[in-house]
């Protein structure tokens, strides 16, 4: 496991764009189980691919007009406990990170593994996303001020 100061700038590059960390199990079931449509769960790591691909790709997909319900992330290789729940819930796919799965009512309806990642540009990998979030998605309420 690396330094938690190391890593809280690759956490922030998530929380600050409106993700809830999951830190352990009960995180992991509360956010799953609890939320109805859908839920964008990033498995995060300090890999150059989740820092060059994945995160900015996630990043880029939230300005779209259709998006996830709830955000949430794991960050593998740190809090190890939370990921591996996450990734119970992510069945008829192996372990990886980065991966970002799209679920709705506690199912996976869409994932990025790795393989899907690895040597793409953000701006592709952000455009599956939001091919993902048209179909499975409903487009965001505008809240009058």
């Amino acid at each position: 496991m690396f330094p938690e100061h190391m890593i809280r700038p690759m956490r922030e590059e998530l929380t600050t764009i409106g993700f809830r960390e999951m830190r352990t199990p009960d995180d992991v079931d509360e956010v799953v189980k609890r939320e109805n449509g859908t839920l964008l769960i990033v498995v995060n790591s300090v890999c150059g691919c989740a820092a060059g691909r994945a995160r900015p790709a996630v990043a880029s997909s939230l300005s779209h007009p259709v998006r996830p319900d709830v955000l949430a992330t794991v960050f593998a290789g740190q809090d190890r406990e939370a990921t591996e729940r996450a990734r119970t819930y992510f069945t008829d796919y192996a372990p990886s990170s980065p991966s970002i799965a799209l679920m709705r009512n506690g199912k996976v309806v869409f994932m990025l593994e790795r393989h899907d990642i690895e040597g793409r540009d953000p701006r592709s990998i952000a455009a599956d996303l939001t091919t993902a979030y048209d179909r499975f998605c409903s487009p965001v309420q505008a809240t009058a001020q």
